[in-house]
């Protein structure tokens, strides 16, 4: 497995759909999402110049933090437990799965400082994805605002594994004009300035519609059999 060269391959891509849709690729964040690779791939990612590493275990985020450190930037990506937030949250620099009150008023008590949070939102309405529904959206971000440590930084969302790209695509757009509802209210504590959506499979469609920080895990680093 070639990291640079994959990292290389991906920088292209983001750069062409950018050029042809008029975006500035600065715009975009590739968090690399180490969850099925050992500490090693994950180092070579850093190494190749992927500094975003993204874990959705606090198991795995914890072994690889320990061998890594602030060589990386580090995200959870994956839904968290509320009785997990005391295991990550020294450790990450964002939260992807904001999605409950119980959750926010967890990482409210613990945090030092504040933590750059997305809030997760179910565009798909599939019963097997977490997050908010999108018309409970601006009910939760203003109940987030007694929160003084929680910042919401953008919304995030995953769509559907499937092939029909005018599905994925509605899911896409839809978090996007969720995020200018929210930039609309003005909050102070939810900026919303970012979208966390796309992976290895549609992370073309998701640059297109919006994103500014894509998931990539298999297209980038691969799947160790046995990594973490």
């Amino acid at each position: 497995m070639d990291v640079q060269a994959n990292f290389n391959k991906i920088r292209n891509d983001i750069k062409s759909i950018c050029e042809r849709t008029g975006r500035n690729s600065d715009e975009i964040q590739v968090v690399a999402v180490t969850k099925y690779v050992s500490v090693q791939r994950a180092r070579d990612a850093v190494e190749a110049g992927v500094f975003h590493l993204g874990e959705n275990r606090d198991e795995g985020l914890s072994e690889k933090y320990h061998e890594i450190g602030d060589k990386a930037i580090w995200h959870f990506i994956g839904s968290l437990q509320t009785r997990k937030v005391k295991n990550i949250l020294d450790k990450v620099d964002y939260i992807h799965s904001l999605d409950r009150l119980s959750l926010a008023k967890e990482i409210n008590k613990r945090a030092e400082k504040p933590v750059k949070c997305f809030v997760q939102v179910n565009v798909s309405g599939e019963e097997s994805k977490h997050g908010c529904k999108p018309e409970e959206l601006e009910g939760f971000i203003k109940e987030l605002a007694i929160y003084s440590n929680i910042e919401v930084v953008g919304l995030m969302t995953m769509a559907p594994y499937t092939d029909d790209t005018k599905r994925i695509r509605q899911c896409f757009a839809m978090l996007k004009k969720c995020q200018l509802h929210v930039q609309a209210l003005q909050l102070p504590s939810a900026p919303c300035k970012e979208l966390s959506m796309g992976m290895s499979n549609d992370y073309e469609i998701a640059i297109e519609e919006g994103a500014t920080y894509i998931r990539i895990g298999t297209s980038l680093v691969g799947n160790e059999n046995g990594g973490v």
